[in-house]
């Protein structure tokens, strides 16, 4: 990306003038019409209306650059990054891995000085800029390997960030962490020599276990979700923690709920107790169900579950205070396709499977129906075999 025609008085009105518009309709409409680079112009307003509601305030700030869309959708949303960056304070910090600087910016808030580091040789002349628009002086700039960095400096860290790249060869995804660029694991103990305070991001899709059994020496690991889609895993260890008992901490992020947190071994000292469906449903939120506490969820709210591998709990009270969706069972219904027409005249349901016989999407297509209303079709295993509820949401 040519970085000599941004932020001319030109080019950025241009970009504040057309925020709305095609950027397709752009190209064509003023190719050979503008003095400055117009792919560059409309690169800008495509990547600012894709991260609106990612990263707010930094998609209205005209004087940031967005680099190519693969590197913002990889990157933290801003109120992800503020969530690390939370209590979090002390003289220097670095960010191993830079990318396009969201994390890096959000978790320097309380430090002194922080370090950015960066192999890819435009995303880090992109992130320096906006690093340097944003706060200046704070920041130094590493173009290069962090850990190569960080094994030969002298300095030490109140804090190591990374956020290892979970893409290889052919672009597939990665979730073991030895198996990410760079290799935490591998150099685990040179993170430990440089700071007290070390914090991971993982993917989501990375098993908890999985994760402990890689790097044994992390204390904690919270699951963040956002609208209840759980976004990414965090990695903790620090020193001053050694010896302390493994937590899990699930935090669904606007919500007001208080994070579910929990020890991996009281998961296994519980037993979940069982039941055919009452007059509720729950289902927990998605960070519980990857979190895997799947018995203490039902012991701290007094439910039962419907089966062992349904994921589905009963009760007949309303807790407006748990940490799932709630549904009011109002029958179980046949899943034919004439008496779910009968019941449905409008052809909309919303149809939920969780361990049933089939998936969502070819049980809909079974019965004819679409989303849509408010009525919910839940289908699931108890103990006495495939059961379909007709529900409504309870708020």
């Amino acid at each position: 990306m040519n970085l000599s025609g941004f932020n001319s008085a030109e080019f950025n009105q241009f970009v504040q003038d057309h925020l709305e518009e095609d950027p397709a309709l752009l190209l064509f409409k003023y190719q050979g019409k503008v003095a400055f680079d117009l792919k560059t112009a409309v690169q800008q307003i495509a990547a600012r209306q894709k991260t609106s509601k990612k990263l707010p305030t930094w998609s209205k700030n005209l004087d940031l650059l967005f680099p190519a869309s693969i590197s913002v959708e990889q990157c933290s949303s801003e109120q992800t990054a503020a969530f690390k960056s939370a209590g979090r304070s002390g003289g220097w910090m670095i960010d191993l891995t830079g990318g396009f600087g969201v994390d890096c910016y959000h978790l320097s808030q309380g430090f002194e000085k922080g370090v950015y580091c960066e192999q890819q040789a435009e995303l880090f002349q992109v992130s320096k800029h906006n690093l340097c628009a944003l706060n200046p002086g704070k920041f130094d700039f590493v173009e290069g390997d962090g850990l190569n960095f960080l094994e030969k400096t002298a300095q030490r860290f109140d804090l190591i960030y990374a956020d290892p790249a979970r893409r290889g060869t052919g672009n597939q995804k990665l979730y073991k962490l030895q198996d990410c660029e760079p290799n935490i694991v591998d150099a685990w103990p040179l993170l430990q020599s440089k700071s007290d305070s070390i914090l991971l991001k993982a993917s989501p899709m990375l098993d908890l276990t999985q994760a402990w059994t890689e790097l044994p020496d992390l204390q904690k690991i919270t699951v963040v979700s956002v609208r209840n889609e759980v976004k990414e895993l965090l990695l903790h260890w620090d020193k001053a923690n050694e010896g302390a008992s493994r937590m899990i901490s699930v935090i669904n992020l606007e919500s007001g709920l208080p994070p579910f947190e929990f020890e991996p071994r009281d998961e296994e000292r519980v037993q979940s107790q069982f039941a055919e469906a009452g007059k509720y449903l729950i289902e927990p939120l998605a960070g519980i169900l990857k979190a895997g506490a799947f018995n203490l969820f039902g012991e701290r709210f007094g439910l039962k579950k419907l089966e062992r591998n349904s994921h589905l709990y009963t009760s007949e009270n309303f807790n407006p205070g748990i940490p799932g969706r709630v549904f009011e069972v109002l029958q179980e219904i046949s899943p034919k396709k004439q008496e779910i027409k009968a019941l449905f005249p409008s052809g909309k349901a919303n149809v939920i499977c969780r361990n049933y016989v089939t998936g969502a999407e070819e049980l809909k297509k079974k019965l004819g129906l679409k989303d849509g209303g408010e009525d919910f079709l839940i289908g699931t295993q108890t103990a006495t075999g495939f059961k379909l509820y007709w529900c409504k949401r309870v708020q």
